[in-house]
């Protein structure tokens, strides 16, 4: 099967203004999410960038219903599953899983990885209906184990027992045992090392060309993020301010805010052309943000327009999304 992305117009999941919002302190309201809307399709990696605290996370729970959104739509394969009830929504929860960042923490590490792994498929019943029997469940591990480059002794051990890239591998294993169509990846490689994270990438994309999975892959470090993903959304305060094919918005960022994110690194992914200067202060609060651009407060090129009218994500010429009354190319 092949992983080149499917560009029909029928996403695999789609989200529309969607919004997840927090009760804090004295009726005082966290906006985590505000107003998020994009669609991934079959075989596409979608990169999600952005600051810590910019609701990249949050975004990926919500997509998956592992939280429940305030307010709008999550559409998977053409269901929405907004408000699902959760006997419907169980057997589509095959077909979506999610990697952890935290490998060690999504492991319980009383049991052995081979009960860990196996746990989904004793949960969820076969393809044509009832239990596995042991002899499929076994098979099925052994599977698992060659696909994430693991030998099969591994089964026989304990979490603590192994690093934190093969941990990763195991999550990534379990993730994959009932053979899901989305893997949502959250930060998965921001605690390893710089040459396992390479390592772990190569895996995802590989896994990506035998099973033909979609990726919503959230990170912050671009250099990863330029490897593996067809497409990149920026996100900040809670929303994305800039969507579109991951060359482009890499090599040719039209929002400052996706400038700055680059010109911080400190071996820039993109080379051509002028670049502001990296980005100064704190991200605003999001129970009280900014009036107007939600970026204004720290933009190197804000004009008055700026500080008082919220610009719209709308589609630039070259079909990338950008939320900026100025971009800086594409006009």
């Amino acid at each position: 099967m092949t992983g080149l992305p499917d560009h029909s117009p029928s996403p695999l999941i789609a989200a529309q203004d969607l919004r997840m919002t927090y009760r804090v302190g004295r009726g005082q309201v966290l906006r985590a999410l505000d107003g998020v809307s994009l669609s991934v399709r079959p075989g596409e990696v979608l990169g999600l960038v952005g600051e810590s605290g910019c609701g990249k996370s949050t975004l990926g729970r919500c997509l998956l219903r592992l939280v429940q959104p305030s307010a709008g739509r999550v559409v998977f394969d053409g269901t929405d599953i907004t408000t699902l009830p959760e006997r419907r929504l169980r057997p589509l929860r095959q077909d979506m899983q999610m990697v952890f960042q935290d490998s060690y923490a999504a492991l319980n590490p009383r049991r052995r990885i081979g009960d860990l792994v196996a746990e989904p498929l004793r949960v969820h019943p076969a393809p044509g209906g009832g239990r596995r029997s042991r002899a499929d469940i076994a098979a099925r591990l052994a599977e698992l184990m060659d696909l994430v480059g693991l030998p099969q002794q591994a089964l026989a051990r304990y979490p603590h027992e192994f690093s934190g890239g093969q941990r990763q591998r195991i999550n990534i294993a379990r993730a994959l045992a009932l053979s899901p169509r989305l893997v949502v990846a959250d930060e998965p490689v921001a605690a390893l090392d710089v040459s396992i994270q390479a390592q772990i990438v190569n895996l995802f994309m590989d896994l990506r060309d035998q099973l033909g999975l979609t990726y919503i892959f959230v990170a912050h470090d671009l250099a990863v993020v330029r490897q593996i993903s067809t497409r990149v959304a920026v996100m900040y305060l809670g929303a994305i301010v800039e969507l579109g094919e991951a060359d482009a918005v890499l090599h040719r960022p039209a929002h400052p805010y996706t400038a700055a994110l680059i010109a911080a690194v400190p071996e820039p992914v993109v080379r051509t052309g002028d670049l502001p200067p990296p980005l100064r202060g704190d991200v605003p609060s999001p129970i009280a943000p900014p009036p107007g651009c939600r970026f204004h407060t720290r933009c190197p090129v804000v004009r008055d327009r700026c500080r008082v009218d919220p610009p719209a994500l709308r589609t630039l010429p070259d079909g990338r999304e950008a939320a900026c009354h100025y971009p800086l190319v594409g006009e």
